[in-house]
């Protein structure tokens, strides 16, 4: 049986893992991760931009992002 996009989506929204859960070595990884995307794309000196961007790359990686606090 084939499953629909929403029932893949809906799998994928169960999985999302918080970044304030990720420990310090996982973190620091997709930090380094990040710095070579990062190098793809045109600078900015936006924190709401850095911060947006930032969250889209980790929810690509079904990871939850919510900013600086």
């Amino acid at each position: 049986m084939m499953r629909s996009e929403a029932d893949n989506k809906s799998d994928s929204a169960k999985q999302l893992i918080h970044w304030d859960d990720l420990d310090k070595e996982q973190k620091t990884t997709l930090l380094v991760e990040y710095g070579y995307y990062l190098d793809t794309l045109p600078p900015t000196c936006s924190l709401q931009s850095k911060n947006e961007r930032f969250a889209q790359w980790l929810a690509e990686k079904n990871i939850f992002y919510a900013g600086v606090k």
